[in-house]
């Protein structure tokens, strides 16, 4: 090989290197077998969710891991390998490719990276479960606005109680 050739396999693999420590999380999949119109599907849902999906050779996905202290990945780069990288939202690659893993039997789940750490495809597949970042927000707002609704629904109890105590009297 050239100098020049190796020269932009290591700029590459510093480019990866940086995506695996600046993400959010990070999911390695098995992707063979899935037709085009299936791999255009995920990839459009994917990138909705703001999530990079890339095939990446396995030698510069290693030395990537390396350099960013991710050598545990390693065993995933194995054969077809094909890596999402979100910046932002946590959960939309796991929730997005464990869904679209039900339809389609070639995609498989080999490992992934959560905020720096190393984690188990069972934290993966519980990762995915949570709804997504609009979902929670939902939640969130509902939590914090029973309170204030408790409140109303007593105000309007000891007002609707106040006129029944008026007439008796």
């Amino acid at each position: 090989m050239s100098e020049a050739v190796i020269a932009q396999k290591a700029k590459i693999a510093d480019a990866v290197s940086k995506q695996f420590t600046d993400a959010a999380s990070v999911i390695v999949v098995n992707s063979r077998g899935l037709t085009v119109a299936q791999d255009t599907d995920l990839r459009k849902q994917l990138r909705d969710a703001g999530v990079e999906l890339h095939v990446i050779k396995n030698t510069i996905l290693r030395r990537a891991a390396d350099k960013a202290g991710f050598k545990e990945l390693n065993d995933t780069f194995v054969g077809p390998t094909a890596v999402a990288f979100s910046n932002e939202d946590v959960v939309a690659p796991a929730r997005i490719i464990a869904k679209f893993a039900e339809t389609a039997d070639q995609l498989v789940i080999k490992g992934g990276l959560i905020e720096g750490k190393i984690v188990s495809l069972d934290e993966i597949h519980d990762l995915s479960k949570l709804p997504d970042r609009d979902g929670m927000l939902s939640m969130l707002l509902s939590v914090l606005q029973a309170p204030v609704r408790n409140v109303a629904y007593a105000v309007k109890a000891v007002a609707d109680a106040k006129p029944d105590e008026a007439e008796e009297a």
